[in-house]
This record gives C-alpha cells, structure tokens and sequence, in this order.
C-alpha cells in the first residue's frame, strides 16, 4: 500500500517512463479557428468526423473556491455537470462538489467532508419502472478517507462504505484507496480499488457484496492501477472494462470478474473512459485523450502534450500549452456530444472539447 505522497510520487515516476516511451507519437494537430471577424476563437484538435474546438478552463469555481487536483466529473440526466476535486489549500471554501448547468454556469458547491480525497464520481437513476421515475444518486470514491459514498444529487449521505472485509484479502499491509465505481445493468455496481490492492468489489443495487476478484499483478485480471473502471455496452453483450494502468492498458472482463482480453493499443497511462455510440475516449495521464473504436483501435489523439506539457503538473497555469494537456484525468461525453476532460494537476483544469459539426 502506498500513502498519498508516495502514490503521487510514483504516478510521477510512471508520467516520466511512460513520457520518454512516447514522445515521437503525435496525433491531431492543432490549429486556430478564425471567428466572424477574423478573430481568433479558439485551438482545433482532430480531424474529419473527430474534429473539436479546444476551450481551456471552461468551468471555473466561484473565487472562494480554488481548484485542487480535478479528478472526476459527471453529468446527470438533467445536465447539471458536477465536478469532483481536492481543494487548493489556498481555497476559502473546502466544498469539494461544484455543480454546473450543461451551459458551463456555476450553480452550487458542497461535499466538505471530501476535500483531500475528491476523486472519482458517478450519477445513477435508481427506482426506475420502465425507464420512468426513480431518482438520481451520486457515488463518490474519496481516496484521502478510503472509502465510497453514496449521496443525493444536493449531497445528503445515503450510505458510506469503507473497508470490505467479507472477502479477507484485507490486512495491515493491504489497504483500501476506491478510485472510482461503475453499474451493471442488473443494478449491481463496482468499486475499483485502483490505489491500494487493485481489487474490484462486486456488490448488488442495496449494497450487499457479491464477489471480490482482481488483485495485483502483470496476468491477465490482475492490475497495476486498476484506476479506472466501466461496463462497455457497445459489443453484444456489456463487458467490465477496467485501466491497467501502470500496466500501460486497459482490461476488458466478464461482468462476474472473467478475463477476456486486453486493449492496449497506443495506451500509455489510461486513467478513464467515456462512451458515445461506437466511440470510446480514453482520459491517458501521459497528456492525451484518446479516442477507441469499438474494436480497440485508435481514431484519434487529442491535445497530445507529449513532450511539450507532459513535465508541467506543477507549473503556474501561465506555463501551460494551449491545446496541449498536461494530465487528463477524467474524461466524458457531454449529452450534446462535446467532451469534458478533467486534468490533475495541484491548480486543477476542465477543458471543454466542443464537437465542430459539419
């Protein structure tokens, strides 16, 4: 197990390896787009059907609130956007949940009892009869407090949960640090213990455990970094689909905890994943966001920042390369097909990519 300084050292060390390995790859060259009077209105990243319009620090906090490490985002069905981080120590407010509108508008901010450790976050409709009905919840992984909160949308704690001792593969020398959470289409959900033991910890819709599988390893179901994890509908049935990620790929699995093969196709530190029809983008904290097709093939790399932006992480935000990411950490598809990327760096940076149609 590693504490919080010696896992932010050894992503560094990972950054650093993964970085020299790739630095002669280079995908989607940016480009400026003149606006209606000749202005220019922003950076173009891609090409042809995968072509987006880079916008740095699209959402940006009230001034009493500074980002930390921008970890995690979401969006629930009526667009609000709700953005997990860590908090800057400078931050006059210690609210670690900052909701947006689908249009980039602050609106609220809560969650003080995560500050340190906001990292993954996940939106689930539960209570649904025939698609109609039911409410919203947010699954929050806080790896400062090593443990998995279930809330409402404004931030009312429904459950928490620390520790599953049901599966005995936990001791002083193995601890638990939940990274992130993903739903089956049963109703049953997954927490991914992508910084203490690389488990996966299957549990039924009320929270009961099922199984444990996963563990540390190079083999196929085992993880170095089980960081991020998802059920991938898009084949013809859904599949698990977790980051190895110091591993440098991804792992697709059986929703009961069966290996069934790797995806590690120009996959250097892959930290999440967001689905939109047949195309998956890929958060790669070795600064890009990367594009997949259903069979595992790349369409299109964006913002590369490998070599330029990769040693940047704790430089001020004025040393940062527009069109370039330093560390995407989180990645989604907006409901109107744009992409949002949360990067990790100790500053914080939503970007927005906003899908150019023809």
């Amino acid at each position: 197990m590693q504490s919080g300084n010696n896992s932010l050292q050894s992503r560094r060390e990972l950054l650093m390896r993964a970085g020299a390995g790739a630095a002669a790859i280079t995908f989607g060259g940016a480009s400026f787009a003149e606006g209606a009077k000749g202005q220019k209105s922003g950076i173009i990243l891609g090409s042809g059907e995968h072509k987006y319009e880079c916008i740095h620090d699209w959402l940006t906090p009230p001034d009493d609130i500074l980002w930390g490490d921008t970890q995690g985002l979401c969006q629930d069905s009526a667009g609000r956007i709700y953005v997990s981080h860590t908090v800057h120590s400078g931050s006059k407010k210690n609210n670690a949940i900052v909701v947006f509108d689908k249009h980039g508008k602050y609106l609220s901010s809560w969650g003080e009892e995560f500050a340190g450790g906001g990292h993954g976050i996940e939106v689930r409709r539960e209570g649904a009869v025939d698609g109609e009905g039911g409410e919203e919840f947010l699954y929050h992984c806080d790896t400062n407090h090593r443990k998995v909160v279930k809330t409402t949308l404004t931030g009312k704690i429904i459950w928490e949960k620390t520790t599953p001792l049901e599966p005995g593969v936990y001791d002083s020398k193995h601890a638990f640090v939940p990274t992130n959470v993903a739903f089956s289409p049963n109703g049953d959900f997954y927490i991914s213990d992508g910084y203490g033991s690389n488990y996966i910890h299957q549990y039924n819709i009320d929270g009961n455990w099922i199984r444990t599988f996963g563990g540390t390893g190079s083999e196929g179901g085992k993880f170095r970094c089980s960081h991020g994890i998802t059920v991938d509908h898009r084949g013809k049935e859904p599949l698990l689909l977790v980051t190895d990620r110091s591993n440098s790929r991804n792992q697709y699995l059986s929703l009961d905890g069966k290996f069934i093969s790797f995806q590690n196709e120009k996959m250097r530190l892959p930290s999440y994943f967001s689905f939109r029809k047949d195309v998956m983008a890929v958060a790669d904290l070795t600064a890009v966001v990367t594009l997949v097709d259903p069979k595992g093939h790349v369409i299109a790399m964006l913002g590369d920042g490998v070599p330029d932006a990769e040693p940047l992480r704790d430089h001020p935000r004025k040393d940062f390369i527009p069109g370039k990411f330093v560390h995407p950490h989180s990645v989604r598809f907006l409901q109107n097909g744009d992409i949002l990327v949360a990067e990790w760096v100790p500053i914080g940076r939503v970007t927005l990519l906003k899908k150019l149609r023809a």
